[in-house]
């Protein structure tokens, strides 16, 4: 299998170009549900497997469980700037720094799975609560020409539920 498959199991992300009713509720859908399927996922996988990549050169299973969590902690909080603030500049971090730091390299995936589910309860609660024009707030993400809307990162977000989630099925097979 080639490496770009091994990267992006499901594809890369493209930014949609219409944002439907239907597509803001199956995204949020993603995110509610996307903490129990990243648990079953991770049953099944033994204890051993955790700290073996998921592919040549990528994180293992550990890092990118752990990784989920920051980056979907920073995602809360960037919606939160977004509903505040008037088109914000967010914040890039390192992902690759803080997947080698030590909480990500052999911290507990079980505290990653807490936070995830903590973090989703309050994200999609968020959400439910939404109307039609705070999906249309933007902010400026240092890594896009353009201001994203919390549409379109809302599906980023899916997407990158779905990508990791990918990921680590795969060492199931």
């Amino acid at each position: 299998m080639d490496l770009e498959k091994l990267k992006y199991p499901i594809g890369r992300f493209v930014k949609p170009t219409e944002i439907t009713i239907q597509d803001l509720e199956a995204w949020t859908d993603t995110l509610r549900k996307f903490p129990a399927k990243l648990q079953k996922v991770l049953e099944e996988i033994p204890e051993n497997r955790l700290d073996k990549p998921y592919r040549p050169g990528g994180w293992t299973i550990r890092q990118l469980v752990n990784h989920l969590a920051d980056s979907h902690v920073n995602s809360y909080v960037r919606f939160k700037w977004t509903l505040t603030e008037d088109v914000p500049v967010i914040k890039t971090y390192d992902q690759e720094a803080w997947a080698e730091l030590p909480d990500g390299r052999s911290g507990s995936v079980g505290a990653s799975i807490q936070i995830l589910q903590g973090i989703h309860k309050r994200w999609v609660h968020m959400l439910d609560l939404f109307n039609r024009e705070d999906f249309n707030k933007k902010l400026k993400h240092p890594e896009f020409d353009d201001p994203l809307s919390l549409g379109e990162l809302l599906s980023l977000y899916a997407w990158h539920c779905k990508h990791h989630l990918a990921h680590i099925q795969r060492t199931l097979q």
